[in-house]
């Protein structure tokens, strides 16, 4: 795949449509997912390995930093761990990431003005709404991966293995919850998800025009690298309050009636954890998350991009 190629001389030509779109949208998210992974498995369990609310229950509290917690997780139980709960992540971006671009793009045709341009607001706007529809769809599948990701700490802490695989998981939180059960921490979740494409999107999407409008940039990698670099830290900085409630509302243990033991929902999870922990504690994960998602849209929009280009489609 040309690697330098640029929206002027593509490869070949098919038709652009909404389905190429969408599909290339989900391999682009695999790479960047397969490749970024472990960060979001070390991000999770940094978010729960202090968690003060859960203490109560029995669980061991720990405060080990980013390159321990992932040493730990490879020495304790095995390198390949790291990428526990990969399965329903490509899953969730089977359905996440397509939709979220495809959401984007007519929101973008909505918002933009008599010369074809997107304002920072509106396309800020955009990606708020196109990421928090497209998580509320997927929202069940991160459920899941949340799930997994912590198995193997509960397993460390002497807790009964409660599933082997994907399968199994999904079975398991069928019975505690039925339907409705897998959104559970929906809202955190699409909340995560409306900022975090606040920044990726918008921020790609409009760090890509700025650049191509003042600088004169043409339409290929170099640019591409440049408006994913600023997307990926401003999803970072937005996205991470959310992202631990989220975490921490999903793998909270669930009573007979379905509803979570630790939190009675986002906004008590939120006081509890400023309470017990500190406002920081919010911000538990960043580093990771921003290691993860700073690469992750890197290898994301080069992917998309360069797809696209060498079929002739059009680029973001």
């Amino acid at each position: 795949m040309p690697i330098l190629h640029n929206a002027d001389s593509p490869v070949s030509h098919v038709t652009d449509s909404v389905a190429t779109r969408y599909l290339v949208a989900v391999l682009g998210s695999w790479a960047a997912e397969t490749a970024t992974y472990p960060f979001d498995l070390t991000k999770t369990r940094i978010q729960i390995q202090s968690e003060v609310a859960a203490a109560k229950h029995g669980f061991k509290v720990e405060n080990l930093g980013m390159i321990k917690t992932a040493v730990g997780i490879a020495k304790q139980e095995g390198v390949l761990k790291l990428w526990t709960g990969l399965m329903p992540m490509y899953h969730r971006h089977a359905i996440y990431s397509g939709c979220r671009l495809i959401f984007y793009e007519q929101l973008r045709d909505v918002f933009k003005d008599e010369k074809g341009k997107v304002s920072l607001a509106a396309a800020s706007l955009g990606g708020l709404l196109a990421g928090s529809l497209a998580q509320l769809i997927a929202s069940p599948t991160d459920l899941v991966k949340v799930q997994m990701q912590s198995e193997g700490r509960r397993v460390l802490q002497g807790k009964p293995l409660r599933f082997k695989n994907c399968r199994e998981a999904y079975a398991m939180l069928y019975a505690e919850g039925g339907l409705k059960g897998f959104w559970r921490g929906a809202v955190p979740n699409v909340q995560r998800a409306a900022l975090v494409n606040m920044g990726d999107l918008a921020a790609y999407d409009y760090s890509k025009q700025f650049l191509m409008r003042e600088f004169g940039m043409a339409d290929n990698a170099l640019l591409h690298a440049a408006a994913a670099f600023s997307a990926g830290f401003v999803a970072a900085v937005l996205g991470t309050p959310a992202d631990v409630m989220k975490t921490r509302l999903m793998n909270q243990p669930v009573g007979p009636d379905g509803r979570g033991k630790l939190y009675r929902g986002m906004i008590d999870c939120l006081q509890q954890s400023v309470k017990n922990e500190g406002f920081m504690s919010l911000y538990r994960g960043f580093l990771p998350l921003w290691m993860r998602l700073g690469p992750w849209a890197l290898i994301n929009w080069i992917a998309f991009e360069n797809i696209m280009l060498a079929i002739g489609g059009k680029t973001f």
